[in-house]
């Protein structure tokens, strides 16, 4: 009897060595790029959670996996934000420390996550980006606590963008753009296809900039050089005279082999969104605008086995195709701290219209729910900087929270949710 006891025990142990060893960190690697954000990229072997603090002059990132035995105690690095960085093994979490030079605002610093890429062999990744105060930020301001487990993909910064090195450019133009084309004299044409050819040279330049940014010292995989169709739409939308006759691209965030993130009852992100996108269309249309949506049902949007890229581009392509005057991308957020909850808004401002369209969103969930409004932010998301109309992305609560989890699979949220983002759409058309 004490042996069959003895033997249960063992297996336990080891079980819960098991799974102590699910996620385990196997480089952490950093880059400067010309801007002087210093990116600190951390390896991990599975989906991890992780949380970013300040404590005193130190920036902590701390990733929920244990520190492999071939991971460095310490690393150099060269930035005028950090002269050195250490990886802390703390047993069942690893801290990344980053001593810095100066100090810190608000939003000074970004964190995300990277999903496991099978067609290139990229890991799971957690990436912090941190920004140099005199780059973006005047003034003062406070430091701001970033939490989030979320193996997100439509929140993938273009910064990151390492798979794009030559663009097929598919332009998009509607009957009266034609006729206005043809009035247009010869020598017009010819200067704006220089200044196209221009922008191409320069987008090329740009993205083997970005490569070199983000691989840090690895060479470039053979397989990040794919072309990616990149649909280019008019470049013109409309920003005002209410919501009749306006063209509207609504994202669902998530789909297909990629579920989001999933609830502690194996509720995924992927089946929240498009339930509410789907009644934000209905409630839109109902009042005369045009809704077109990067996918209808449970699908990748590019396809099976596609490059981080390629499936975020695939989203960008649907809302440049239909020449749209704007693109809301729906998500729900997740943080490895279960009392964190509320709602939030992202824009990157790339016209002068993302905040405006951001605020009038956000100010209607914030106002209209008994969550935490944790407000209207800037982030450098694919989606919404790499199309060219007015776009946001919304964080509709988090489901790593158990009462927002609850809320957010009834009706009565989901209806309510999609009632005012649409109200807030209306509200940025009037």
């Amino acid at each position: 009897m004490r042996k069959i006891f003895l033997l249960t025990l063992l297996a336990c142990c080891m079980l819960l060595g098991a799974v102590a060893q699910a996620a385990q960190i196997t480089d952490v690697k950093w880059g400067v790029n010309k801007a002087d954000v210093l990116r600190i990229v951390v390896d991990v072997t599975d989906t991890a959670g992780y949380a970013v603090d300040m404590e005193g002059d130190t920036l902590n990132l701390t990733v929920n996996a244990d520190k492999g035995a071939q991971v460095p105690h310490s690393k150099a690095v060269k930035s005028s934000l950090a002269d050195s960085l250490k990886i802390v093994d703390k047993g069942s979490y690893t801290v990344v420390r980053v001593p810095l030079k100066q100090r810190l605002l608000e939003k000074s610093y970004k964190a995300f996550v990277l999903k496991k890429d099978p067609a290139t062999g990229r890991p799971f990744r957690v990436v912090l980006d941190v920004t140099p105060r005199q780059a973006s930020y005047s003034g003062s301001g406070a430091a701001t606590t970033v939490v989030s487990n979320r193996p997100v993909v439509s929140n993938r910064p273009t910064k990151n963008n390492s798979s794009i090195k030559k663009n097929t450019v598919i332009k998009t133009s509607t009957a009266a753009d034609k006729k206005a084309d043809k009035k247009k004299s010869s020598s017009k044409n010819k200067n704006d296809n220089k200044k196209n050819d221009n922008k191409k040279n320069d987008n090329k330049k740009n993205t083997a900039a970005a490569k070199t940014e983000t691989t840090v010292n690895k060479p470039v995989n053979k397989s990040d050089t794919d072309k990616l169709a990149v649909i280019k739409g008019n470049g013109r939308f409309r920003t005002s005279g209410g919501l009749d006759g306006k063209i509207i691209t609504l994202d669902a965030g998530h789909g297909g082999s990629d579920p989001g993130a999933i609830g502690s009852d194996g509720t995924k992100e992927k089946t929240i969104t498009l339930s509410i996108t789907n009644m934000v269309k209905e409630i839109l249309e109902q009042k005369g605008a045009k809704v077109y949506m990067t996918r209808t049902t449970d699908v990748d949007v590019f396809g099976p086995n596609a490059s981080d890229a390629e499936e975020l581009q695939a989203r960008v392509n649907v809302g440049e195709k239909y020449n749209s005057d704007m693109f809301v991308s729906l998500h729900i957020n997740s943080s490895v701290n279960k009392n964190i909850g509320g709602f939030s808004t992202y824009y990157y401002p790339k016209t002068d219209n993302d905040l405006r369209l951001a605020k009038n969103i956000q100010n209607k969930l914030a106002a209209n729910f008994g969550v935490d409004d944790l407000g209207v932010r800037q982030a450098n998301f694919y989606v919404i900087k790499r199309i060219s109309m007015p776009a946001v992305l919304v964080e509709m609560c988090f489901i790593s929270n158990e009462k927002e989890l609850t809320l957010m699979k009834g009706q009565w949220f989901q209806k309510k949710t999609a009632r005012l983002i649409a109200e807030g759409i209306e509200k940025y058309f009037a």
